[in-house]
């Protein structure tokens, strides 16, 4: 694994998940990393949320937060367009949110800097 990195939250550096959970590609007009499972230091509330503008326009999603410090550092999509639908309830973490700290070289980058090897469902 030479890109194997660790998620942390860019407020108070708490671990959200990690490289090895990425699991599918990043859709136009959305900075986010999509992920499979995330650390039980990611919460969220039950109460859906209505996209009014960008990218989740007319979408419902949950907001992912982070369990320390409180911060948003993503969202579940509950209900989208055809474009969007294979991201329902997976973990999708704002790259502005995220730092990524990579193992091999011990280096801190922040998350929308780096770009990850393609993934799919599929793999």
């Amino acid at each position: 694994p030479e890109e194997c990195a660790v998620f942390h939250c860019r407020g108070c550096w708490t671990v959200l998940g990690d490289s090895l959970q990425l699991c599918g590609q990043e859709p136009p007009g959305l900075s986010v990393l999509i992920c499979f499972k995330v650390t039980s230091d990611v919460t969220f509330e039950d109460s859906l949320l209505v996209g009014l503008e960008g990218a989740l326009l007319g979408c419902t999603y949950y907001l992912l937060s982070c369990r320390s410090c409180g911060s948003a550092v993503g969202f579940i999509l509950n209900s989208s367009g055809s474009d969007l639908a294979y991201l329902r309830d997976l973990f999708c973490f704002f790259k502005s949110s995220i730092v990524c700290y990579f193992l091999k070289n011990q280096m801190i980058i922040e998350a929308s800097k780096v770009n990850f090897p393609a993934v799919t469902l599929k793999e």
